[in-house]
């Protein structure tokens, strides 16, 4: 590991000016590909020629990628990694955590492998659950023994399901004598784990104060939809600890937000604001998912939510991006009136009217709570984010120098893939499902949305290195980028891209003060 003054000599180069006014400033989309036009926006560094050395090759990709370490596989690396993370933060409870989570994803391919060997119509014997976790950080717990990464001899093109580790304790709810089948055995585990965590959750919540600290480690590893929208209002900071103070607060905060709409929202067709409304109603159609943003009630509420803010926040008025953060807020609160398990098809006609109002109300608050902590991405060109790029710029070049060489080779700029990823914070990246459960850890997360971000988008890197590193043509390498192939991610795929951001932040914890807390 580098020495503290050399750290310091690597992070001083990256505190040049950060890009100032007359920089272009682009909407949700991509911007262009022209790197002439743009190249101001990056450090002047010398960039590669436009035909690269031919650097020494290896003769096979099997060797390329044998000779390279991936963060996604649990090789024999993986306690070395995290070991270099613990060096700087002395976390015992961290590696504690780490080998046991390596132990259990061996124990996985061993059942695995003893599945393959075994005679036809022959169940193997399943292996003994491990130790529960002893008590510790449980932020540590949460964030990284609840996932876990796939094993090196899972294909990419023949994936493997994954199943999470179970970092609660539970006992046994089938024979160990062989008979019992193993995919039953893991559902029933799973089920009454969610349950315990279930409870947790409403014990938690309802009492007289409900401490938000614990709820923040409960919640890092994902909020049952039962307790989402409550839990979210707890970790936005719009719902109040004390049990006394909710009603009268959520009473308080529902009405003052009709009264703006009452003295504001019939100015929307006045000169001065007409531009804004008219942006407005041509980005909420483009929205996803379309099954639910196109029905005329719920169109209506995503024009008030969003003129309003515009409106009371004259330092960035409406930019593109911010109508993507509603969505996440609007599906977890909405869930709490609806019968459908899928909220991305839900008819909302058949909500009470009266919920609707409370559900509108609320959702303009937590979405308010969250721009107010990262307003500078969508203030004049949106300085913000042009950091954040940089930021992430820096850190994968740290991280995986190879990926980063890579993108520089073929003259693919960050500004091109990751304006979007920090522009509306992956929704348009994940499904509707994937973004709320990565919202739960950001929410979670001290500065979830703005630091810890970063450390996502530099683990999409990652997960996505073979692939990113195949791509030989830089119009393919960007379409890729711009398109990563997530329509059929899970919970589980969420959990994984988590865990090694949280692996991220603690291994780069020498990161520049934007990082610290």
């Amino acid at each position: 590991m580098a020495s503290d003054g050399a750290r310091k000599q690597f992070w001083k180069r990256s505190n040049s000016k950060v890009p100032g006014s007359i920089q272009h400033v682009y909407g949700a989309q991509h911007p262009p590909f022209d790197p002439l036009l743009h190249g101001t926006l990056h450090k002047a560094t010398p960039q590669a020629p436009a035909t690269p050395l031919k650097a020494k090759r290896l003769s096979t990709f099997q060797e390329f990628e044998s000779s390279t370490s991936d963060a996604w596989d649990a090789g024999e690396d993986g306690d070395e990694l995290l070991a270099v993370a613990a060096e700087s933060l002395d976390t015992e409870v961290a590696m504690e955590t780490a080998r046991r989570v390596l132990r259990n994803h061996s124990q996985r391919q061993e059942r695995r492998q003893l599945q393959e060997v075994s005679a036809p119509g022959q169940k193997p014997q399943p292996l003994a659950e491990p130790a529960p976790v002893p008590s510790g950080d449980l932020r540590l717990v949460k964030s990284v023994s609840e996932s876990h990464a796939p094993c090196p001899a899972e294909s990419a093109s023949d994936p493997v399901p994954l199943q999470r580790s179970q970092s609660l304790p539970h006992p046994a709810t089938g024979a160990l004598d062989g008979t019992s089948d193993p995919s039953t055995l893991s559902s029933s585990a799973l089920s009454e784990r969610e349950a315990s965590r279930l409870h947790k959750f409403r014990q938690l919540i309802a009492g007289p104060n409900t401490d938000l600290e614990e709820l923040r480690k409960l919640s890092w590893s994902g909020l049952p939809q039962a307790v989402a929208p409550v839990g979210w209002e707890f970790l936005s900071g719009y719902l109040p600890a004390n049990v006394d103070r909710r009603p009268a607060t959520l009473q308080r905060k529902q009405k003052e937000y009709f009264t703006f709409i009452e003295r504001y929202y019939d100015s929307r067709n006045d000169e001065v604001h007409q531009d804004t409304y008219r942006q407005i109603r041509i980005d909420i159609p483009r929205m996803s998912p379309e099954a639910l943003l196109l029905q005329p009630s719920v169109t209506e509420i995503f024009e008030r939510i969003l003129f309003i803010w515009a409106i009371r926040h004259p330092a960035s008025g409406y930019v593109q991006g911010i109508n993507d953060l509603v969505t996440p807020f609007f599906v977890v609160f909405v869930c709490e009136h609806i019968e459908e398990d899928d909220a991305d098809a839900a008819d909302v006609s058949r909500v009470p009217a009266d919920a609707l109002r409370s559900v509108e109300a609320d959702t303009y608050w937590c979405v308010s709570r969250l721009l107010d902590g990262i307003q500078d991405n969508y203030t004049f060109a949106q300085p913000g984010i042009q950091m954040k790029v940089r930021m992430l710029e820096e850190l994968v070049s740290r991280i995986d120098e190879h990926v980063h060489r890579h993108l520089e080779q073929h003259e693919v700029r960050y500004l091109q893939f990751a304006f979007r990823w920090m522009n509306n914070l992956l929704t348009r990246e994940l499904p509707p499902r994937c973004a709320v459960r990565l919202w739960d850890t950001y929410q979670a997360e001290p500065e979830g949305f703005s630091r810890f971000h970063l450390y996502v988008c530099a683990a999409f890197l990652v997960r996505w290195r073979k692939e990113i590193l195949e791509e030989r043509d830089f119009q393919e390498l960007l379409l890729f980028l711009q398109n990563l192939p997530t329509a059929h991610w899970g919970d589980e795929d969420v959990s994984l891209l988590l865990a090694e951001a949280y692996r991220l932040k603690f291994a780069f914890a020498d990161a520049p003060s934007h990082y610290k807390k």
